[in-house]
C-alpha cells in the first residue's frame, strides 16, 4: 500500500474503531435501512501518474443500532484511461460510527470498508475503504448524506486508489412518523355557586344567620376572582302582588348593601325581584311560608 494513503486510512479505520467510547447523548430508533449512491470517483493510478475525474453508482443495505452500524455496499466507478473505460466493481462491508444527538438531525460518521475490487482487465483484489461523511435525517425515516470515501485495492506494489464523494439518499424503516401537535386543552367548565338568605315575615332586616350565609356568598366569590353576582328577591303568597315585588326588592336590595360592606363592588351586582311569582315552595294564594321569603345568591 503506498505510504501517501497509509495514514489518511489508518486514521479514519483507528477513529471508527474508537469513537463509541467517545460519544454522548445518542438518540434515535434501531433499523434497518437502504439507500442509492452517486457522485464523481477520482482514478489514482500512482505507479503511471495518472489521475482521471470520473464517477460512481452504487447502493447500501444495512442496520443502524444507533450509533455504530453495518452496511453492505455494491459500487460500480467508471473512469477513462488513456482513451479507454475502466470500470470497476466493489462490494464491501462497512462498519460506522454515527454521532447523534437529541434534538439534532445532523449527524456526523466515521467507518471503515472491507471487500473485494474487481478492476477491469486486472482481476478481482482485496480491497478497503476510509469513510468520513455527514447524514442529515428527515422525520419519517428518509435520510441524505455526503461521504468521502478513499479505496486502496491492493495489486502486488501498484496498488490502485478511488477517492469518491458520494451522495446517498435512503431510507430507514420503521422510525415513528412526528405526532401532530395536540390541541390545547378545553378551558375547565365555570361552576356556579348558590346561597339563600332567608327571611322573617314581612320583613327586609338581615338576621344572624342570614349575615354568615351572606359572608359565606361574599368569601366564595372573592376566592374564585369571580367577576359577576346576581342577587334576586323572593316573597310568600300572604300579601298582594305588587306589595310582595315591593318586598322583594327591598329583601334583595338589603343581601346587596351587605355584600358591599363585604368587600364585594355593587358594580359586579345584578339585583332582581321576583315576587311571590318564583316560589321555593308551592302554596296556595294567602300562605305564609318561610322557605319563599328569601333572596338568592348566585356567583357566575
Amino acid at each position: 500500500m503506498n505510504k501517501r494513503y497509509l495514514a489518511p486510512v489508518a486514521a479514519v479505520a483507528a477513529a471508527a474503531m474508537l469513537v463509541p467510547g467517545l460519544a454522548q447523548a445518542q438518540s434515535g430508533t434501531p433499523g434497518f435501512y437502504v439507500g442509492l449512491e452517486g457522485g464523481l470517483n477520482w482514478l489514482d493510478l500512482p505507479r503511471t501518474g495518472d489521475e482521471k475525474l470520473g464517477y460512481g453508482l452504487g447502493g447500501v443495505a444495512g442496520y443502524d443500532f444507533v450509533g455504530p452500524r453495518v452496511e453492505l455496499e455494491g459500487v460500480w466507478r467508471n473512469n477513462k484511461y488513456r482513451g479507454s473505460r475502466i470500470d470497476q466493481f466493489g462490494g464491501f462491508v462497512n462498519g460506522l460510527y454515527d454521532f447523534t444527538f437529541e434534538g439534532f438531525p445532523v449527524s456526523p460518521h466515521l467507518g471503515i470498508g472491507v471487500g473485494v475490487n474487481h478492476v477491469e482487465s486486472r482481476g478481482t483484489k482485496f480491497a478497503m475503504q476510509g469513510i468520513a461523511g455527514v447524514t442529515y435525517k428527515f422525520d419519517g425515516g428518509m435520510f441524505v448524506s455526503a461521504d468521502y470515501k478513499i479505496v486502496d485495492t491492493f495489486q502486488s506494489g501498484r496498488d490502485i486508489y478511488d477517492h469518491t464523494a458520494m451522495v446517498t439518499i435512503g431510507y430507514k424503516f420503521g422510525q415513528p412518523a412526528v405526532a401532530a401537535a395536540a390541541p390545547p386543552p378545553p378551558p375547565p367548565p365555570t361552576t356556579r355557586q348558590s346561597y339563600i338568605v332567608f327571611f322573617e315575615f314581612d320583613r327586609a332586616d338581615i338576621t344572624p344567620p342570614a349575615m354568615q350565609t351572606i359572608q359565606q356568598a361574599a368569601a366564595a366569590a372573592k376566592s374564585g376572582n369571580r367577576t359577576s353576582l346576581t342577587v334576586t328577591g323572593h316573597a310568600d303568597r300572604s300579601g298582594s302582588d305588587a306589595y310582595n315585588m315591593a318586598l322583594s326588592m327591598r329583601r334583595a336590595n338589603a343581601v346587596k348593601d351587605a355584600l358591599v360592606r363585604q368587600g364585594i363592588p355593587a358594580s359586579s351586582m345584578q339585583v332582581v325581584s321576583r315576587g311571590e311569582g318564583e316560589p321555593l315552595v308551592p302554596t296556595a294564594d294567602g300562605v305564609r311560608e318561610p322557605q319563599n321569603r328569601r333572596v338568592e345568591i348566585v356567583i357566575n
